[in-house]
């Protein structure tokens, strides 16, 4: 529902760069509601959905962040007779949200690259699924043998340092949230056994 705004931010974001490709055309909108008319006109109403397949996927990235969030919190509690410091949440909440954002992180760069338009892509063949999936896959095949594999990556740096501060304060504030709530019900926290 939301991805035709994603389109159009990422567009006007990118409005005014430069770009090496020469296959990317400037664009000079006029605001929102010039750029949604002008999408329309020039590539089809179609286009405002663009990178809607791999946004999709990438519901993968928040149950790889909170497999790992729990699966390392288990293990550090194990055997521990007390709630985990508040420092622990907080790096347990980073890493998993490091791991998760690295793992996903070349359907992020796919979907940037969708969403801003101007890429070449093979005709459409068969079912919207497998065309959706065969455009990805050809974005990030392209990528590799453009840049390399470090092509996938590009931009993880500025990606990480948003997101895992953002998930490590989540985590703590949720663990601390629940705790308190916890005590304030008279509800113990069951313990790791040992």
């Amino acid at each position: 529902v939301t991805t035709p705004l994603w389109v159009v931010n990422t567009r006007l974001k990118l409005q005014g760069a430069k770009f090496r490709n020469a296959d990317i055309r400037p664009t000079d909108y006029e605001g929102i509601v010039d750029a949604f008319v002008r999408i329309v006109q020039d590539e089809g109403a179609g286009a405002l959905w663009n990178g809607t397949f791999p946004s999709l996927l990438l519901v993968l990235n928040p149950a790889v962040q909170f497999m790992i969030y729990e699966g390392l919190k288990r293990q550090l509690r194990r055997g521990l007779l007390r709630e985990l410091s508040s420092t622990e949440v907080f790096l347990i909440g980073a890493v998993a949200k490091a791991v998760a954002t690295t793992a996903t992180y070349p359907l992020q760069t796919a979907q940037s690259i969708l969403r801003f338009g101007g890429h070449r892509a093979p005709a459409a063949r068969g079912s919207r699924l497998l065309s959706g999936l065969r455009g990805v896959a050809y974005l990030l095949v392209s990528r590799v043998r453009t840049y390399g594999v470090l092509g996938l990556f590009k931009g993880l740096e500025a990606k990480l340092l948003q997101t895992v501060l953002t998930a490590a304060l989540m985590f703590l504030i949720y663990e601390n949230i629940a705790s308190a709530t916890f005590s304030i019900m008279g509800v113990k926290r069951p313990l790791a056994r040992r």
